[in-house]
């Protein structure tokens, strides 16, 4: 593994673990679960789907990225999923933060398809297009000149499919000691006193991501 793509996995665990911390992503439904059935045991039962709509979310954007990784260049590919992030960034400032809504009281689906959408509304996958954009380009340039061909389809796609793994693991590792946290020690309470807006920190990584993105990939291009 050459530093560029050991790099690329360690942010794709560290974006997991950030959104693990955000309370729109599940966590604060699972405390709200186990405070009403009284036991912890709930708060983890109800990580599972979270998790499992989380990394859908996810896996719909790698899967995506990794199929245009065989029709455009890596470096176009770059480009164009860094302008994605932008254009989805505006959306978002425009849209004021707007979230899905569920009932406090949910089943296993319900906490599933909640996870997917809110996800998707907060562009997670999206995060993830350029970053398997940027392995790509890597694989290329690993192998230029030395007469290696691109990864095959199935090698990307079990790639796709580890980065979606590796992501949902650190947002799950997060979201478990969190929730575990505020159920058992800190409380509710402290999401009014000390809690800052994990939204507004999202929507400027993303903006950052975007801008790095477009950047490295039309410096390629010329």
């Amino acid at each position: 593994m050459d530093q560029a793509t050991f790099w690329i996995w360690l942010s794709l665990f560290g974006l997991g673990l950030f959104h693990g911390l955000n309370p729109a992503m599940g966590w604060l439904f699972a405390v709200a679960l186990g405070l009403q059935e009284g036991r912890a045991q709930a708060v983890l039962t109800a990580m599972g789907p979270i998790a499992i709509g989380h990394a859908a979310a996810i896996a719909v954007a790698a899967f995506v990225t990794t199929l245009l990784g065989y029709t455009l260049p890596a470096d176009a590919l770059l480009v164009l999923t860094g302008v994605v992030l932008l254009g989805f960034s505006g959306w978002r400032l425009l849209a004021r933060f707007r979230h899905p809504t569920t009932r406090f009281r949910a089943g296993a689906h319900e906490l599933a398809w909640w996870s997917f959408l809110m996800a998707t509304v907060h562009g997670a996958g999206l995060m993830v297009a350029p970053m398997l954009a940027a392995m790509n380009a890597s694989h290329h340039v690993m192998h230029a000149g030395h007469g290696h061909h691109a990864p095959a389809m199935s090698d990307s796609l079990i790639g796709a499919t580890l980065a979606v793994v590796v992501h949902t693991l650190g947002m799950l590792l997060a979201m478990a000691v969190l929730a575990l946290i505020v159920y058992r020690v800190a409380g509710l309470e402290i999401l009014r006193r000390a809690w800052i807006n994990t939204d507004l920190i999202w929507v400027a990584v993303l903006i950052v991501t975007g801008v790095v993105a477009v950047g490295l990939g039309l410096w390629n291009i010329v």
